[in-house]
């Protein structure tokens, strides 16, 4: 042990895991949010165009992480209202600050949040959500009293994938985060800078880390026996 502390600096090593977890929380929440309103509202309804619209969703899902990070570029950066919008109301740039890291992880981690809760939802019987219409509950009613109550384990699944989705998001937040030292260096960054300049030994320290964290959250929403 002393030996590894006079090899590198221990505050370097956990600032990384600090800015993912600091992210990933961040992230999760946001897309819980968007993925509990967007399930229920166009999840379980039939209407024109919906097809389309649920595929438009899940892109991000099978396109490559460096094309979601360079359309984020287009939609996020200086030249584009959205960009602009957030420089004169925050004066300064989305890109590269650690906020555009947690929106390329809401963004990768949407599909499988939208799909976990989506299955969750139709999962409730069609006669209690009937009956609850019946009895005069209303949209927001029907989903804080109904949907979300019996579709716990759904939910604790969704916040799972979403949290793990976002702490090992790589493509996306280098192209729109980068991989600036305390500031946007996450741990998968930062694992791909250790390896670059052979520190092996921190890579592997920190790919234990992201290890040890994602098995912990998986573990978490096992069924007990």
């Amino acid at each position: 042990m002393d030996r590894l502390d006079r090899a590198f600096d221990w505050d370097a090593f956990l600032e990384p895991v600090w800015l993912s977890v600091k992210i990933s929380f961040t992230a999760s929440l946001l897309v819980m949010v968007l993925g509990i309103w967007t399930a229920h509202r166009i999840g379980g309804r039939r209407f024109f165009g919906k097809t389309l619209l649920e595929t438009a969703l899940l892109l991000p899902l099978v396109l490559p992480p460096t094309v979601v990070g360079f359309l984020l570029l287009v939609l996020l950066g200086r030249r584009s209202w959205i960009g602009r919008l957030w420089e004169w109301w925050f004066d300064r740039p989305v890109i590269f600050t650690w906020h555009a890291a947690v929106i390329a992880a809401v963004v990768v981690a949407f599909p499988l949040v939208y799909q976990t809760l989506k299955a969750g939802f139709a999962s409730v019987p069609c006669e209690v959500k009937d009956a609850a219409r019946l009895d005069g509950a209303g949209e927001w009613q029907l989903l804080f009293g109904i949907l979300l109550p019996l579709s716990a384990r759904s939910l604790a699944a969704a916040y799972v994938l979403g949290f793990a989705r976002a702490l090992g998001e790589f493509g996306a937040t280098l192209m729109v985060a980068g991989n600036i030292p305390g500031r946007t260096r996450t741990i998968p960054t930062a694992i791909y800078a250790a390896v670059e300049t052979n520190q092996w030994q921190l890579a592997g320290l920190w790919s234990a880390a992201l290890a040890c964290i994602a098995f912990a959250l998986l573990l978490a929403t096992r069924p007990r026996r």
